[in-house]
């Protein structure tokens, strides 16, 4: 595994027979990489319109410099030719007819951990956050896509939003879009508005997340459930900087940078024919695994710490070491945002102190049964009986798994690999249909 420069910045090849592909810039300053269609480059692009030695990247102390190579069919930055530029992840370079993005390739980079435990409004003391923190200290004020990545639970909404703050756009919005939440036929209007009298129940005109975003950020949370159909619209306003309403003529400026997150795997819905490779790269200039709680347990007390500041906890409401030894030992599925539950919930329940009710979850016993005998109705037959406890299973079970994803339904049918629309049925079934909190 190599050694990684802090910003390690890549070219990262989106089109021609090469695509897929990319090279690292050399991380000290004076480092080159060579691109053309020569095998002796350090990135070779076997195309019949790139020259042999087509062009150069430099890491100067300036940034990173891209420079023409006196090639023959010429290099673009962002569409405009030209013979030297600096440039910063998020840029799009062309060369002849293939297309690079400047980025920043972090997974399975050695970088060095930050020497902060904070990012904004996350807190991370283990060695996997802090080089997250290196990373997003060096890249938040770019305009790059960034990609977060990892289980339900892990935080990617308080890093998106601290990426914001510590951006060049902090004084601008910040506006989310829950891709998992919205019904796949809303939520074009959602992105982009929509005139009135655009589609059936359009009676008046509404501005989308990218007007709303205008300057600031934009969060597409839960990114791996947007509708392919919708994919190719989203991507030419990636491309083009502009967009229409649904139903509009006017062009709208695209004024927003890009935060997306998601628990899937997209390089792996790619290569399944379910995510657009090209969106993909667009969206992936910076793509960072968020690791789950249990692989970094040292955290939990500096995050129950803030949790418990945050929830307006008294010096005397604190756990004590056999709680924090409790709590750093079980696995926590629902990552932090199952701790800050189990915490509120102390809180909540405790008179005093901070005594935890029923922790670890376990099922209910009675005499080593899965069910209490109260369970059970003598007067009716078994299989009455046996209805009526798997009624109170789905209840408490569907009830429970949305609980743990705060409404997103499309995030509790993938962990509990049921179908989206079957659970929809059941959560109106026993009207357990939940709000997600805000933001």
């Amino acid at each position: 595994m190599p050694t990684i420069t802090p910003d390690a910045v890549a070219l990262i090849v989106i089109s021609g027979a090469a695509k897929g592909t990319n090279a690292l810039v050399p991380g000290k300053t004076g480092g080159t990489l060579r691109v053309g269609k020569a095998p002796t480059n350090d990135l070779v692009l076997p195309d019949s319109t790139v020259s042999r030695h087509h062009f150069s990247v430099e890491r100067t102390a300036d940034g990173i410099r891209v420079v023409d190579a006196g090639s023959t069919n010429g290099l673009r930055v962002g569409g405009a030719a030209i013979k030297e530029a600096i440039v910063t992840p998020g840029t799009l370079l062309e060369a002849g007819d293939v297309q690079l993005l400047v980025g920043v390739e972090a997974r399975d980079a050695v970088l060095p951990p930050s020497p902060n435990d904070t990012f904004g409004l996350a807190r991370g003391t283990s060695q996997g956050m802090r080089r997250i923190f290196t990373v997003l200290e060096r890249i938040a004020k770019t305009p790059a896509s960034i990609l977060l990545v990892g289980e339900t639970g892990t935080g990617k909404d308080i890093l998106a939003r601290s990426i914001h703050a510590k951006s060049t756009r902090e004084g601008g919005p910040f506006e989310v879009v829950d891709c998992g939440a919205i019904a796949g036929t809303l939520i074009e209007s959602e992105l982009f508005g929509h005139e009135r009298g655009a589609f059936t129940g359009a009676v008046s005109a509404r501005t989308g997340a990218f007007e709303r975003a205008a300057g600031g950020t934009l969060f597409l949370d839960e990114l791996g459930e947007l509708p392919l159909e919708l994919q190719p619209k989203l991507l030419r306003v990636l491309e083009a900087r502009e967009f229409r309403r649904v139903g509009g003529s006017k062009t709208i400026a695209a004024n927003v940078r890009i935060v997306a997150a998601t628990t899937r795997d997209l390089a792996r819905e790619v290569e399944q024919g379910r995510f657009r490779e090209d969106l993909f790269f667009r969206l992936a200039v910076v793509t960072l695994d968020i690791p789950p709680l249990r692989s970094r347990r040292e955290e939990i007390p500096l995050l129950v710490e803030g949790l418990l500041e945050a929830a307006g906890a008294t010096p005397d409401r604190r756990p004590d070491a056999a709680t924090l030894s409790a709590l750093m030992a079980y696995d926590w599925p629902g990552n932090v945002r199952e701790l800050r539950n189990v915490i509120e919930r102390t809180l909540h329940l405790s008179p005093i102190g901070f005594e935890l009710a029923n922790f670890p979850p376990r099922p209910n016993a009675d005499n080593g049964s899965l069910f209490p005998a109260s369970t059970f109705d003598a007067s009716v037959s078994y299989r009455e009986n046996r209805a009526r406890v798997e009624e109170q299973f789905e209840r408490s079970y569907i009830g429970w798994l949305l609980e743990r994803h705060e409404g997103n339904v499309s995030a509790a049918a993938r962990e509990a690999r049921m179908d989206r629309n079957h659970l929809t049925d059941l959560a109106t079934k026993y009207n357990l249909q939940r709000r997600r909190r805000g933001g």
